[in-house]
Formats: structure tokens, sequence, C-alpha cells
């Protein structure tokens, strides 16, 4: 079976994610609008970009409140960046909560501007010296329980799994690295839609 997977394409970084994606053999669908939910995704991809201009247009559009329900009921979700800030339940020195589907706190443009953005190898779930570029990103600052740490930099958390939920600060798409898109779709899309059989 092809996975087909949705990839938000709205504002942001998603042509590059599309890329990792279909170089990985998966089918995929630019949702830009309401109708294009109609569509059976086996995944979703939250990329980097601006999330206060995603959010606007995802409520906007009328597209918020659909995929907020198939994330809660376990649609398998990668995001990087601002997709993470979308996620966060809590963000911090701000009220904004957009999805909230993810027990994390997150501090947006917590290395500075653009120019403080930086490249790194870190290790990621065991994996070592994977990319990680770190373009005006934000900061998980505390975690959830239930939420496994896949990522550290100087001790700060930049990749968690929660469920059928893959978030990270940085930005893998644009590595050349299709280590995290894969530990995606092996480890949590292909063994969720396992589960479902």
């Amino acid at each position: 079976m092809k996975l087909k997977i949705g990839i938000l394409a709205l504002q942001g970084a998603f042509a590059e994610h599309r890329k990792m994606m279909e170089s990985l053999g998966a089918e995929v669908l630019e949702l830009r609008q309401k109708r294009d939910l109609a569509a059976k995704i086996h995944a979703l991809i939250l990329p980097g970009g601006e999330s206060t201009v995603q959010g606007k247009l995802l409520r906007e559009l009328e597209m918020f409140g659909l995929l907020k329900k198939r994330i809660a009921n376990g649609l398998p979700v990668l995001a990087t960046c601002a997709g993470t800030i979308l996620l966060a339940e809590k963000l911090c020195g701000s009220s904004t909560v957009h999805f909230g589907t993810l027990p994390v706190t997150v501090r947006r443009n917590a290395y500075g501007r653009q120019l403080s953005s930086f490249y790194i190898n870190e290790n990621f779930a065991g994996h070592p010296d994977v990319p990680m570029p770190f373009i005006r990103a934000p900061e998980i600052t505390a975690t959830g329980a239930q939420v496994e740490i896949l990522a550290r930099c100087n001790g700060v958390s930049t990749a968690v799994r929660y469920r059928n939920q893959l978030a990270m600060t940085f930005h893998p798409e644009i590595t050349g690295s299709d280590l995290i898109h894969r530990y995606f779709l092996e480890k949590i899309v292909i063994s969720r839609l396992d589960n479902l059989t």
C-alpha cells in the first residue's frame, strides 16, 4: 500500500517536506483549503514558517477544527519549528493555544533573529550525528510525563514524541538526510496502520 501524506501548504517550508516524502515513495497531497481534508491521508505534516499566520489561516479557511479532531483521534503528525508551536499545549508568555494536542511548553524565537540561526549534529532517537538546522527556532521548555525526548541540544529538548505526534524545533527537511522522515513513516505511521489491521 502506498502511503498518502497530507502537508499543510498554507505558508512556510512545505515544498522541502514534499520532496523528502516523495523520495521515500509516499504520495503527497498539499492541504490548502477545507475541501482538501475530504481526502483520505495516512499522516499529516505541519511545516515550519510563521505559526501565527498559519493558525490564522487555518481558522479562516475552516480547516482548524477538522485537523485538530483528526490529530486528537490518532492521525500521525510530523511537526517542525512553527508546526511544533501549533501543536503545543502552552506557549511561554502568551495565552494563545492552537491545536494544543502535544503536552509541551514552547518558547517562540528562543534563539533570536534569523542571524542567530545555527546548524549542529546531535543524536536523534539513538542515531548519532543527525544534522539539525535551527532557523528562528522555538525552544521546548517543558514536557509532560508521557512525552519521550528524542533529541537535545545543550541539554534542551529539540525533538519529542507523544503518541502519534513527532515534533521538533529544527528543520530536518533541508538537510538532505531522510532519517527523521523515515523514522516517522516506520515508527509512527506504518506502526499505527499495523495496529489497526
